[in-house]
């Protein structure tokens, strides 16, 4: 990840690469713009900038720049690099911030005070900077708000903070006054398009999404496995039908149709959950059995997938070996 990777931003973007070449990066900036048009990617991106030791805008590719876009696998799934704080609503658990329950509405000033004033004190863990993100910075609650504050007024050397937002007038007014705006719009069709061509998404799955995402590359991708969920809906129920149907004509049509490979694998994965729900639903053993057997066919399918590049006639056996059962 690097500002290069950030598409329909232009303008956040070479305010912020201005800064950078300049030197005079602001402690304390507040990213504005709808959901899903590229706050969060730019400020992990200026974190890279900031703890790259190339300098410049971060090379995207040294282990320091991995770790600032790399989460951790257990919770909380924060960064891995030391100098890279998240603040955000439910990242960590009753027992990290010594409270009885976990947030469920605001970011909490306990989160503040553990995550974020718990650190200031030290310098940096690895030298060059620290960076704090706080995420969706409008759901602070006052408390939260008002221990942040101080440190915005008089942060610490090397510290930089920013805080991204879809609701900026929800901020504390001292808050706004103390962290310099850089205004994210909406994101045009052109790169909603190219961030789905990155994905894979092509033709009218693509179009469709676009037309629906207001801008938001969040919407479309959400639109996307809308149409992937429908989609894989309707193969499990044309899978069943051809299982049970009075001929194999049917299992030749469906074992015609070629996709993907990654949307076939995720259609013979919807097919497995089918037929273990239906299982432990099953009124008899019988049934049972016959359901587990069917899924355990779909299983091994799957397991055979990479090395069977003919998904016609993978999907055309699994279907038949279905209907044996």
């Amino acid at each position: 990840m690097s500002f290069a990777g950030i598409v329909g931003q232009e303008v956040a973007v070479t305010t912020l690469r201005r800064a950078l070449s300049a030197g005079r990066v602001h402690h304390a900036y507040r990213f504005e713009g709808p959901r899903g048009v590229g706050k969060h990617l730019a400020a992990l991106s200026l974190a890279q900038a900031l703890l790259c030791p190339s300098g410049g805008e971060g090379c995207g590719a040294c282990d320091a720049c991995k770790r600032v876009v790399t989460v951790a696998s257990s919770e909380p799934h924060v960064p891995q690099h030391p100098d890279v704080l998240m603040v955000e609503l439910g990242l960590y658990d009753a027992e990290t911030l010594g409270r009885k329950s976990d947030e469920t509405r605001d970011i909490s000033v306990a989160q503040i005070r553990k995550v974020v004033l718990a650190r200031m004190p030290f310098q940096p863990h690895e030298g060059r900077a620290r960076v704090v993100i706080v995420r969706d910075a409008h759901l602070l609650n006052v408390q939260a708000a008002n221990a942040l504050l101080k440190t915005l007024e008089e942060p610490p050397a090397r510290t930089h903070f920013v805080l991204t937002t879809p609701r900026p007038d929800d901020l504390l007014d001292t808050i706004r006054s103390r962290t310099l705006r850089v205004r994210f719009g909406p994101l045009g069709d052109g790169a909603l398009t190219e961030l789905l061509l990155r994905r894979g998404i092509t033709g009218d799955q693509a179009a469709r999404a676009v037309a629906l995402a207001g801008g938001s590359a969040e919407a479309a991708l959400a639109a996307v496995d809308q149409d992937e969920a429908s989609d894989e809906a309707a193969f499990v129920e044309a899978a069943e039908a051809a299982v049970v149907a009075p001929d194999s004509t049917a299992v030749m049509k469906l074992a015609d149709v070629k996709v993907a490979r990654d949307v076939f694998r995720a259609r013979l994965l919807a097919l497995a959950r089918e037929q273990a729900r239906r299982c432990r639903a099953a009124a008899d053993a019988r049934a049972a059995e016959a359901l587990a057997a069917r899924y355990s066919i779909v299983v091994d399918a799957l397991d055979v997938l990479d090395r069977n590049p003919a998904q016609p006639l993978l999907l055309e056996s699994v279907l038949l070996r279905m209907r044996a059962v």
